[in-house]
């Protein structure tokens, strides 16, 4: 095989993730990557509130993707709307599913860009499967104040009204193994899921079970691949999940837009039970099946959703 020739010009190598967009604003430092607009790095006074991954690797167990028209999986990648029968990819050959999306290894164009914030916008036309049109934005901002707020938006430009999900998949970190750390969500109801996480019917009452976070308690060995709902929020309409350990604490956030709230305790992911994945969503697993809180996004129409991470040591 003959190797190609590199031209004039010295070769310049770039991330396999492609633009990396780094972020500042007083101790919070964050990395967004063209691939996907995937948050790649975030800290706080240095020290790590993600699970971080290299700009040359592909993002390992969905590590800060954002997950769009769908959140979490699609029994075997087919669902009805509107009449039509529809087929998508099985991207997920090990559980015969379709899973997070279409747009999360796409790149994402620069709109805007300032030291502390960046907005990337994506064209998502229509294929096999999602013959549908969004046009899609997504803005990060750091403040010292509330850390890192992020802002994800569809806007319909198409003819016909378009089935609508998102979430994103950050894992919250505090620097130590999850087992022993206390993790603290007000949400009354899980959802039960079979071998192939996929949901076993409606969601279910969380007193008495491991699924039962309402009180802060220590992890320990619980494996949690679950969806939540029925969330406790505050007078800003906000639900929070937070993840403390021995000397540190992170908390992630999300608006009522969000609804729902996956939590993988990373048991399969390549740092097993590093971080825990906190997903924020707008509808449970399987939703285009189920139709359970699928957006009807009409021509024209927009969704917006927002969430963030903070570092909450300081409240801990």
């Amino acid at each position: 095989m003959r190797a190609a020739r590199h031209g004039y010009r010295p070769h310049m190598a770039e991330p396999i993730t492609g633009e990396q967009h780094a972020l500042i604003a007083g101790h919070y430092q964050a990395v967004v990557t063209e691939a996907g607009a995937a948050l790649r790095e975030l800290a706080h006074g240095g020290r790590a509130l993600v699970l971080a991954h290299g700009a040359d690797e592909p993002a390992p167990a969905a590590f800060g993707q954002l997950l769009v028209p769908w959140p979490n999986r699609i029994d075997r990648g087919r669902y009805e709307y509107a009449g039509r029968i529809h087929q998508l990819d099985v991207s997920e050959p090990d559980k015969d599913c379709a899973i997070h999306g279409l747009a999360r290894w796409s790149s994402w164009t620069v709109v805007e860009r300032e030291p502390h914030r960046v907005r990337l916008a994506l064209r998502l036309l229509g294929a096999a499967g999602y013959p549908f049109r969004l046009d899609l934005e997504v803005e990060y901002v750091l403040s010292e104040a509330e850390g890192l707020t992020v802002r994800l938006s569809a806007l319909n430009p198409g003819s016909v009204t378009a089935p609508y999900g998102h979430g994103a998949h950050p894992y919250l970190t505090v620097g130590e193994p999850i087992d022993e750390c206390t993790v603290a969500l007000t949400a009354d109801r899980y959802l039960p899921v079979g071998p192939r996480m996929i949901p076993t019917g409606p969601a279910v009452d969380v007193t008495g079970t491991p699924y039962d976070l309402r009180d802060g308690p220590k992890l320990g060995d619980r494996r949690i691949d679950n969806a939540f709902t029925d969330l406790g929020r505050d007078g800003d309409g906000r639900a929070r999940l937070t993840l403390t350990g021995r000397s540190h604490a992170v908390r992630l956030w999300s608006d009522e837009a969000h609804p729902w709230m996956e939590i993988y305790t990373a048991d399969e992911a390549p740092r097993p039970r590093q971080g825990l994945g906190v997903e924020p969503m707008t509808c449970p697993p399987n939703a285009f099946v189920s139709g359970d809180d699928v957006i009807a996004l009409e021509p024209g129409a927009r969704f917006q959703g927002t969430w963030g991470i903070q570092d909450a040591t300081a409240d801990a």
